[in-house]
């Protein structure tokens, strides 16, 4: 499939990227029905994990002919892609597409201790950046603007070379520094280019901003920035981090979402500000659950639950209602810029799931590698989440009990070690302490949380 480039001049003064945004909730069903009974032929012709969840669950293809049917199919979780990948690396049994046919690879950002990695073929990576260009627009990106690029460009992130792709597709310059360039690199880029936009995760803005005077001389305020596109992390959407953010840069705020298994960006807010559209509801479909009855619930005003995802036109590594984890609510349903279809916040995870820096982590990721040191550590550790929410700028706190026969003269040796894998692994940096050997509870009837609010007491080991 030749990729197609947008015709970009006519997009110029366009209300949306592409009409779908626009179009009657009766016109998007119908386009969804039809692309999902295509990509359920496909599934069963070219997917050995779904022809598998299928009989494992006694559905028949046919059976599934509509969106509404699809509440019959039962949910693809992290872990069953997890499983897939352990079972057929490195693209998994839910590869679907001949490997000969992948021409560009990303990865996540390996929350279990080990990336899932994810393959697209040509068309895969054309509807990505149709999706993301369509984000982007609707964030108030346009053709000829300079971004700069604040997101991580290394790692296989979505947020790297995919961004990339989809600034450049629709005409704009982006300005490859990446936050692995360092706080220094992007800000003297930002003075030197004048960029029109930044994008990057709100909080990692908001240090940029609070900085940027020690650091070039110039406040934010006064380096020409006219429009922050945040993603990565909820802040966008919460009122005081936006404030201080266009306080401080003098720019407007609009925030986008996605993420790695559907694609890069398909949730974006427009310039009224009142909540995220879907903006390709003809490449994915989002259903809304209760995330403690799985029960589909309207996209109703007022409403809040689970996201969930169906992708309709994948070749390579396509997913059938896939619990996204991410908890949203939402806020509308119309909006003054004619794009129909609801409008959400994201308030979190509905999980345990903690956000460094732009990057996801669970704390079993943590418990993983602290569990390979033994018998330098005893394999149990605790997360210190001192800080409000589940998102951080800080070094992520760790506690790490070492090994039952080892004295205090191996702490600085384990502390370095901890320290190096995680930042190796799991792209986080860390403040490592090592406690005695039984600071904490033992694993028994009752379940162990492995993130701490507030700091344990260490006074009395619980031993074994």
């Amino acid at each position: 499939m030749q990729r197609v480039m947008p015709d970009r001049a006519a997009k110029a003064d366009a209300r949306f990227f592409d009409p779908i945004e626009a179009a009657s909730p009766d016109e998007v069903r119908q386009i969804q029905n039809e692309r999902l009974r295509s990509q359920l032929a496909y599934l069963k012709e070219h997917s050995t994990f779904y022809q598998k969840r299928f009989a494992a669950a006694g559905i028949d293809w046919d059976d599934i002919g509509s969106v509404e049917d699809l509440a019959r199919v039962p949910f693809t979780v992290k872990q069953d892609l997890r499983d897939s990948l352990a079972a057929s690396p490195p693209f998994g049994e839910h590869l679907a597409a001949d490997p000969a046919d992948l021409i560009q690879m990303q990865a996540s950002s390996g929350t279990t201790g080990s990336p899932a990695y994810v393959g697209l073929t040509e068309r895969d990576v054309q509807v990505w950046t149709e999706a993301s260009a369509r984000s982007l627009f609707a964030c108030g990106i346009r053709a000829g603007n300079k971004v700069l690029h604040g997101l991580s460009l290394s790692k296989g992130f979505v947020g790297g070379l995919p961004v990339f792709q989809a600034i450049q597709y629709m005409g704009a310059l982006d300005l490859p520094i990446g936050a692995d360039g360092g706080v220094d690199r992007l800000l003297v880029a930002c003075r030197d280019l004048r960029p029109e936009v930044i994008f990057a995760t709100p909080n990692f803005l908001l240090y940029l901003g609070q900085i940027a005077e020690a650091t070039i001389g110039i406040p934010a305020n006064q380096l020409g920035v006219s429009r922050l596109v945040v993603g990565g992390e909820p802040g966008g959407g919460i009122p005081a981090i936006r404030e201080q953010l266009e306080s401080i840069w003098g720019a407007k705020v609009t925030e986008n979402m996605g993420g790695t298994d559907l694609g890069v960006m398909y949730w974006a807010e427009c310039e009224h500000q009142r909540g995220m559209h879907m903006v390709a509801p003809d490449f994915i479909l989002a259903e809304l659950i209760d995330p403690e009855t799985g029960e589909v619930i309207p996209f109703t005003p007022g409403t809040s639950g689970e996201l969930v995802y169906t992708g309709l036109v994948r070749e390579a590594s396509p997913v059938l209602r896939f619990r996204s984890g991410d908890h949203v609510e939402v806020v509308d349903d119309s909006c003054p810029c004619g794009r129909t279809g609801p409008m959400i916040r994201c308030v979190g995870r509905t999980d345990d799931m903690l956000i460094v820096r732009g990057v996801n982590l669970f704390p079993s990721a943590v418990q993983e590698i602290v569990g390979e040191l033994l018998p330098a550590a005893s394999g149990v550790m605790r997360v210190l989440a001192d800080f409000e929410g589940h998102s951080t700028q800080s070094n992520l706190k760790i506690l790490v009990e070492r090994g039952e026969e080892r004295g205090e003269e191996g702490d600085p040796a384990l502390k370095e070690e901890v320290e190096r894998r995680v930042r190796n692994r799991l792209s986080v940096k860390t403040d490592v302490q090592i406690v005695p050997f039984g600071s904490f509870e033992r694993p028994g009837a009752r379940k162990v949380s492995l993130t701490l609010r507030n700091p344990p007491d260490l006074g009395t080991p619980h031993g074994n």
